[in-house]
């Protein structure tokens, strides 16, 4: 047996960190004498008070912990990837708000210029720009934000009812992390010009951002209007619980086929219903979750790929809509209320 003070210097935690994981009831002691209190750990209980180190090192929370400590492997895997995304997407906020409070400071944040072939440019414009708004109070939702980085570059779209999300990489980058917000109009127009262009480049900076290729160049205009925290929705996405997966195109056909603002889909293991159309599906369990076709079918229309894949938590948060033949590009679409729940 170790005493605390012992167990503290061979795990690497301390001895208040200790006695606040045994009154949480995640690492307890193997036994406590009943006459001083003082708790005593067993060398089998190293290997979890160091993985309880690595994971507090980490930010994990304490309740995800436990989860991690006690679940499944498979349940633990999914927590930690979970986390990590977390971290990603707050690593990448912190960055994007550095970068801000850069180009706010006299002098500005300099040029910042990135190369990506036209096509590819275009098709991702094609594919964000139906998430944006096409009237409305907010400008931004009007509009699709880019940001540029050293790794890639991301087109972002929303209408609140939406999101969609689509990365490049760039053949080349100069200058440091850049953002800018274009009217759609304006990108769309512009996509098709650089579609004829087998590598654009975009710059931006001292108050100007334009695309150039061919000689030729096109003045992007900026707006400066204040685009969602979308990073904060990606982060407070619940883990998926159930998956559907069928076909793109079949799915958009039947969705057409129905009248209404809400269409219900029924999964089954072998099928989806999509109104009183019924499609050969895979589905993790059966579910029930109603969408407006207004909003599914554009963003149907906007993947590619024969296979849809439906990862969707509840019946009433953000459900992903994925494509097995392009990771890069994603869509969050809003359910709506369920006709038979609302009648009842």
């Amino acid at each position: 047996m170790h005493s605390i003070s012992a167990f503290a210097r061979l795990t690497g935690l301390t001895p208040s960190a200790l006695r606040f994981y045994d009154d949480c009831a995640v690492l307890t002691p193997a036994r406590v004498d009943p006459s001083t209190g003082y708790r005593h750990y067993s060398d089998e209980q190293v290997p979890r008070a160091v993985q309880l180190r690595r994971l507090r090192a980490a930010g994990l929370p304490l309740a995800e912990v436990a989860a991690v400590l006690d679940g499944d492997p498979a349940g633990a895997r999914a927590v930690l990837d979970t986390h990590a995304h977390r971290l990603r997407v707050d690593a990448e906020a912190a960055q994007a708000a550095l970068e801000a409070a850069r180009a706010a400071l006299p002098g500005g944040g300099g040029h910042t210029e990135v190369r990506v072939g036209g096509a590819e440019l275009a098709g991702a414009v094609r594919q964000v720009a139906p998430s944006a708004a096409r009237t409305g109070e907010f400008p931004a939702l009007r509009c699709v934000l880019v940001e540029l980085s050293g790794t890639r570059v991301r087109l972002v779209a929303t209408d609140r009812y939406r999101l969609a999300v689509r990365e490049l990489t760039p053949h080349a980058v100069s200058g440091g992390p850049a953002s800018l917000l274009v009217p759609v109009p304006a990108l769309v127009e512009t996509s098709a010009w650089a579609a004829r262009h087998a590598e654009v480049t975009l710059r931006t900076g001292d108050g100007e951002s334009v695309l150039l290729a061919g000689g030729e160049r096109r003045t992007l205009p900026v707006s400066d209007a204040e685009f969602p925290a979308y990073r904060e929705v990606l982060a407070g996405l619940e883990g998926p619980r159930r998956r559907v997966l069928t076909g793109r195109a079949e799915l958009a056909a039947a969705l057409d086929a129905e009248d209404g603002s809400a269409v219900v889909l029924r999964a089954q293991p072998d099928t989806l219903g999509v109104g009183a159309t019924t499609l050969p599906a895979v589905c993790s369990e059966s579910l029930r979750i109603a969408f407006d076709p207004a909003v599914l079918g554009p963003a149907l229309e906007a993947s590619v790929g024969p296979d849809v894949l439906l990862e969707i938590a509840t019946a009433e948060t953000p459900v992903l809509v994925r494509s097995a033949d392009q990771g890069s590009f994603t869509t969050l679409v809003m359910p709506v209320q369920d006709p038979e729940v609302r009648r009842c």
